[in-house]
């Protein structure tokens, strides 16, 4: 046997069905589509439409919760800054130690482990509860960089125009 004389054993490989060729391909004409309309179209459809009654998607109780800044966060563990060689730690000595990529925004300190030597978290690493009391325990300290709700920018409300005082109506003479 030569390599050029390998194939496939038969029935392996279905040919593709080419599909709107005509009356006789027995998939011509509308092609396997149906009829005229909406679900005949490529593009989009009707998903989850039951003609009228509240479909199941929305008829069932929505469970659950997705954060949007898990992406962005990583954690960290305990175990993991005690193997850190520096004491002071912030977001670029976590990403230059590889416990933290690259692409992450911000880091997020959790209680797991033990921690016994000094560190001093700043920067853009938040800390458990957990996690601030086991560092402070170690002789450590947490100083988290994080606008207070005095320090946000207030919109300032506009003052509405007063309205002009309605005079009494004039009492006519009826006598």
């Amino acid at each position: 046997m030569k390599l050029h004389e390998l194939a496939d054993r038969a029935g392996a490989r279905k040919k593709r069905v080419r599909i709107g060729r005509g009356i006789g391909s027995g998939v011509g004409k509308t092609g396997g589509r149906g009829g005229k309309g909406q679900t005949a179209r490529s593009g989009v459809r009707i998903k989850g439409f039951e003609g009228g009654q509240m479909p199941l998607h929305r008829r069932l109780p929505k469970r659950g919760f997705h954060s949007l800044t898990r992406e962005r966060v990583a954690e960290v563990r305990l175990f993991e800054l005690e193997a850190l060689q520096v004491s002071d730690v912030d977001l670029a000595a976590l990403q230059s130690a590889g416990i933290v990529a690259r692409s992450k925004l911000g880091a997020k300190i959790i209680l797991s482990g033990k921690l016994t030597k000094a560190l001093s978290i700043r920067g853009d690493v938040k800390a458990s509860k957990g996690a601030r009391a086991a560092i402070e325990a170690a002789g450590g300290k947490v100083e988290v960089l994080e606008a207070k709700a005095e320090d946000k920018p207030r919109k300032e409300k506009k003052e509405k125009a007063q309205k002009p005082e309605a005079k009494p109506a004039e009492q006519s003479p009826e006598a």
